[in-house]
């Protein structure tokens, strides 16, 4: 696709996020988004083609006043916005102190310039302009934990969870804070280039490589006490032996804890059940090998420790709304595109 004379991005071949930062900005996840789509690479190699052009734009090209000492100089306007495959709205001190559930003039005037199909996301608070955009009305979606009742009040018509990391509407995603923005940022990359890109990007973040969304975005003991035990042990164990039958009590017994000592301790540290984790532990095996491999999908099934193609399809369709075949076919087209 020809780029216009004067245009924002510069690689027309590369998927084009714009960054939209507005005053009382958080940094943090400004960088979020630069660093994790920034090290996208194609074939999963540092020396692999650049996947993404990331550019950051503002309500007005200039300085952004963020909530540290020091403000951030935005080259570009919200003409980035009509150019934009994704669009990623951060959030700002501003969406804390919002009282009417309509977008202010300036930011109306910049979501008009989004072409429709552009994919529109958001981090934390950055829901609250997507929700007053329009974008969220029925549906599904998540914010930081803290502002979840303001936002419910202003927002009655979106369906909101927040118990959940992000949330996946196809072309408009929501996540919780800082933290859920990386988890976003590689949902978003697995969903456009696989999962080989993004567990690369994971590594060279080093940052776990996959969280699912709806795992709980607020643990109460997300760091044990240094005398308290933890499951580490048991869920390293776990994963060495996805392919095979595994336990609750086998688990339990890695940690030398009864089996309800270690549920209950599991939960306090992950989010979610023992055995939830497993399946998706398991869920995410089965996606590799659809990617990577040509195994059958009974063998698959198998490898992954999910028992038969049947069982697989289950648990693949109720993680991720399609079927093996219908997800391996989508993903060989994507190597043969790049």
């Amino acid at each position: 696709m020809a780029m216009r004379s004067g245009a924002v991005f510069s690689h027309p071949a590369r998927h084009r996020v714009a960054v939209l930062a507005r005053q009382m900005t958080l940094p943090i996840e400004l960088g979020i988004v630069h660093q994790v789509f920034g090290q996208a690479r194609a074939g999963a190699s540092a020396d692999g083609e650049p996947l993404y052009e990331v550019v950051t734009c503002a309500l007005r090209a200039g300085r952004v006043r963020t909530d540290g000492d020091f403000t951030v100089n935005v080259e570009h306007g919200p003409e980035a916005l009509a150019e934009a495959d994704t669009v990623i709205v951060i959030s700002s001190y501003e969406d804390y102190e919002q009282r009417e559930p309509a977008l202010s003039a300036p930011l109306a005037g910049a979501f008009a310039r989004i072409r429709p199909g552009t994919r529109v996301a958001s981090i934390c608070t950055g829901a609250f302009v997507l929700a007053s955009a329009g974008l969220l009305d029925g549906r599904a979606a998540t914010t930081h934990w803290r502002y979840a009742d303001r936002f419910a009040r202003l927002f009655p018509q979106v369906e909101l969870d927040a118990n959940v990391l992000y949330s996946d509407g196809g072309d408009v995603l929501t996540s919780a804070g800082c933290a859920a923005g990386i988890d976003l940022c590689l949902h978003m990359i697995r969903r456009d280039f696989g999962m080989a890109v993004a567990n690369d990007v994971a590594r060279r973040t080093v940052v776990p490589p996959h969280r699912e969304g709806g795992q709980s975005q607020y643990i109460r003991h997300p760091v044990p006490e240094p005398s308290s035990p933890s499951t580490a042990v048991a869920r390293a164990w776990a994963l060495r032996r996805l392919g095979e039958p595994v336990t609750l009590a086998q688990m339990a017994a890695q940690e030398a804890m009864s089996v309800r000592n270690f549920t209950r301790r599991f939960r306090d540290e992950v989010g979610t059940t023992p055995m939830n984790w497993l399946t998706q532990q398991r869920v995410e095996r089965a996606r590799e090998l659809l990617e990577e491999s040509d195994l059958p999908v009974d063998q698959v099934a198998e490898q992954a420790g999910l028992g038969t193609a049947a069982n697989l399809r289950k648990h693949f369709h109720a993680a991720l709304g399609t079927s093996p075949t219908t997800y391996r076919a989508a993903f060989r087209e994507l190597d043969t595109v790049a």
